[in-house]
């Protein structure tokens, strides 16, 4: 089976850390983005299978990510939202922009698993 593959956009160093090592330990493959501006090179060069995004980030939000992804490349890929600003407002613009979950910090590594999962099952 091959190794699905996981966009991780993530400013905070220590989270996106324990998450990608989590997520390889589960038997994925991460690729890191630590701002909006890595997110766009890493997607010029591969679509992941998944996104999971932070929404508070330097250079493009995650919310302008989504746009970006659901609107200029047209992709489908399923995006998973991760945020502590637990204002609705945000998980509505999430939502309503095209993505798919929405994880609210801490996050916990488990929860991330499974809620990944469940997405790739859906594709």
């Amino acid at each position: 089976m091959d190794k699905k593959k996981i966009l991780l956009a993530e400013d905070d160093e220590l989270l996106a850390s324990l998450l990608t090592f989590r997520l390889e330990k589960a038997g994925y493959i991460v690729i890191r983005a630590n701002d909006g501006k890595q997110v766009k090179e890493k997607l010029s060069e591969s679509i992941p299978d998944i996104i999971v995004s932070d929404i508070m980030m330097p250079y493009l939000s995650g919310l302008e990510l989504i746009d970006f992804v659901r609107n200029q490349l047209s992709l489908s890929v399923p995006i998973i939202i991760i945020s502590s600003a637990g204002n609705e407002e945000n998980v509505l613009s999430a939502f309503e922009l095209g993505a798919n979950d929405f994880i609210s910090k801490p996050v916990s590594p488990t929860e991330l698993l499974v809620r990944v999962a469940r997405e790739l099952r859906k594709v």
